[in-house]
């Protein structure tokens, strides 16, 4: 039988339990191995926004090919970035 897991602290804002928890090993007050996984299926990814230079004549390319598959060309941008990277990955 394995000890009793101690009791986090109560804590007062979101910025005393992050540091609370990168100083304390959380294992001391869970037991892991009766975890299990959780799916966040509402979850937003954080995005970060960037300031991107095209010449004039490749964004005018990419607007008419996102024009025809009836989507903004920010996203068409992000989709063939992410392809890009997945094909160069494997």
């Amino acid at each position: 039988m394995s000890k009793p897991k101690k009791t986090p602290p109560k804590f007062k804002t979101e910025a005393e339990e992050r540091a609370f928890w990168e100083s304390h090993d959380s294992s001391e007050y869970m037991d892991w191995k009766q975890a299990k996984p959780t799916l966040l299926p509402n979850l937003k990814p954080s995005t970060k926004t960037i300031s991107l230079r095209l010449p004039e004549a490749l964004l005018e390319r990419i607007k008419i090919e996102a024009n025809k598959r009836d989507m903004p060309y920010q996203s068409l941008i992000k989709v063939w970035l992410s392809e890009d990277i997945d094909r160069h990955r494997t």
